[in-house]
């Protein structure tokens, strides 16, 4: 399934350099559309029965001000939470520094509009090397489960076994495909398109577990 980067603007993606704290930091932003309401949708990515659903269990004190810890991932902080609008995390890994996540909903039509945007300073090889393909495959692969999710809320998700599922034909043409869409945001944001595109090609070959074709 790989109609969500393919062009159509059902996702649309950005990059940027800005300040953070007084020090250069990446923004990426992703944003996607939902065929359910704004009020079911926010129920989705809050609900601590849900998120299990279409992503991982989560714990925590689930309230402004409380702390959460993704089952095997990242933990972090409730900065914001202003339902069914505007949610804004810490994000990190174990001892690592944070970054932060501010998830915004809009109503559009029937539907809604999810846009996350991740900010945080990233190690200059780091960037170098991957770009911002490194976090933006997973976002995919995150709102992808989502969308699956409110399709079908009783349903399990095809990357619920995220390993099996990056190396099955659909998980590998999404990976991919997610890739190229990174590297085309990449260059908008003033990347050589040969650097862009070999930064996209390592991030895919590290999540499939596959050898970078280059």
């Amino acid at each position: 399934m790989v109609k969500d980067v393919d062009g159509s603007g059902e996702v649309t993606r950005s990059v940027s350099t800005v300040e953070l704290d007084g020090a250069p930091a990446r923004r990426s932003v992703v944003s996607r559309l939902y065929a359910t309401g704004i009020d079911d949708l926010w129920d989705a990515m809050t609900n601590p029965e849900r998120i299990p659903r279409w992503f991982l269990p989560v714990t925590g004190d689930l309230r402004r001000g409380g702390t959460y810890q993704l089952e095997g991932n990242a933990g972090g902080r409730i900065e914001e939470c202003e339902p069914p609008r505007r949610l804004r995390i810490t994000w990190g890994m174990g001892e690592g520094p944070s970054t932060w996540v501010t998830v915004t909903l809009h109503s559009v039509g029937t539907g809604s509009r999810l846009e996350l945007e991740h900010i945080g300073a990233v190690p200059e090889e780091l960037w170098a090397m991957f770009g911002p393909s490194a976090t933006g495959i997973g976002w995919d692969t995150t709102l992808l489960g989502l969308a699956l999710h409110v399709e079908a809320p009783d349903a399990p998700h095809p990357s619920t076994d995220a390993t099996a599922w990056m190396t099955s034909p659909d998980g590998l043409a999404f990976v991919r495909a997610s890739g190229q869409a990174w590297s085309a945001a990449d260059v908008t944001a003033g990347t050589e398109p040969d650097e862009a595109a070999a930064r996209a090609r390592r991030t895919v070959a590290a999540y499939t577990g596959q050898p970078d074709p280059s």
